[in-house]
């Protein structure tokens, strides 16, 4: 395949990137004019531009068969600070993709949605794709928008797509600077002997997969020709933030102090998702167990920070 990946040199992006390389697939990044890469991805093809301007995803797309949506310019924390701006730059950008898609001859687009966030306060778990969507944050409320215009472009113009609701990614590329991610930022602050702060008491619940799975994930739906549009990505079990913390205290033999703040309105108790139906359909299961994942994003982060 000629695959475009939109948001290639982010985390993600970069471990799909990878993975498509090593099965000899030709790549396209997509990404910000001077974006360093989470990891490097020799053989891939760059081309820089803006997401919303319709000139240079038009170009990005040129002779690309799928397309790999990772773009997102929002996080949960922070999308509700400015929900208008989440919808001008998520939303109305991905309408103006899936416009040229469909006269550019792209056979299929694959979107990066978001398990841990769009089911909202879960009725049960683990959480299959049938639950309802009530999402807490404007960043899961612009996902779930994309879903169903994905669905519309595919009924009115037969647009062929798959959407994974990915869980908590994990694994090398992830920066420990940010604002999402606990295990990096958890890994980045123990190495440096830093405090750790928690929002609640720390028994909040999350899925965590490694990126290397999802990139995984990502391939297989690429190639799915079933019906099925929908899939959750994840481990399929959950781990609380008090049991990671304690599993990386072990990992690097170390205790961690922990700061416990007030819990925050759009955290859910718990979220782990069923992951049944990307076992049956796409053939795809994890496979990194959470010390494999948590040892190689320590290495990166200390070969990359210089610290531990």
């Amino acid at each position: 395949m000629k695959c475009l990946i939109l948001g290639g040199r982010g985390f993600l992006g970069s471990h799909l990137a990878l993975a498509l390389i090593g099965e000899g697939h030709r790549v396209r990044i997509f990404d910000r004019p001077n974006t360093a890469a989470a990891l490097p991805a020799p053989g891939a093809e760059f081309v820089s531009g803006d997401f919303v301007n319709s000139e240079d995803v038009a170009a990005a797309l040129e002779g690309c068969e799928v397309a790999f949506h990772l773009v997102s310019t929002t996080l949960p924390q922070s999308s509700n600070d400015n929900p208008l701006y989440d919808v001008e730059t998520n939303l109305v950008g991905t309408l103006r993709l899936l416009e040229l898609a469909r006269t550019c001859g792209t056979r299929k687009i694959i979107f990066s949605s978001s398990g841990g966030t769009i089911y909202g306060v879960p009725q049960k778990i683990p959480i299959p794709e049938s639950h309802p969507t009530d999402p807490l944050c404007s960043y899961a409320v612009s996902k779930l928008a994309i879903e169903k215009y994905l669905h519309l472009y595919s009924h009115l113009h037969g647009l062929n797509y798959s959407v994974l609701r990915i869980a908590n990614p994990y694994g090398e590329g992830q920066s420990p600077l940010q604002k999402q991610g606990a295990i990096a930022v958890f890994t980045y602050k123990a190495l440096r002997g830093e405090p750790i702060q928690i929002w609640g008491n720390g028994e909040v619940v999350r899925d965590y997969v490694y990126a290397g799975d999802v990139a995984e994930a990502f391939i297989k739906a690429a190639r799915y020709p079933g019906a099925y549009r929908v899939f959750n990505i994840g481990a399929g079990r959950g781990c609380s933030l008090n049991e990671l913390l304690s599993r990386l205290e072990a990992l690097l033999g170390r205790t961690i102090k922990r700061d416990y703040l007030p819990g925050r309105r759009f955290d859910a108790p718990a979220n782990v998702l069923d992951i049944g139906l990307a076992r049956t359909e796409l053939e795809w299961t994890p496979h990194t167990p959470l010390e494999t994942g948590i040892t190689r994003t320590a290495e990166w982060i200390t070969k990359t920070f210089g610290v531990g």
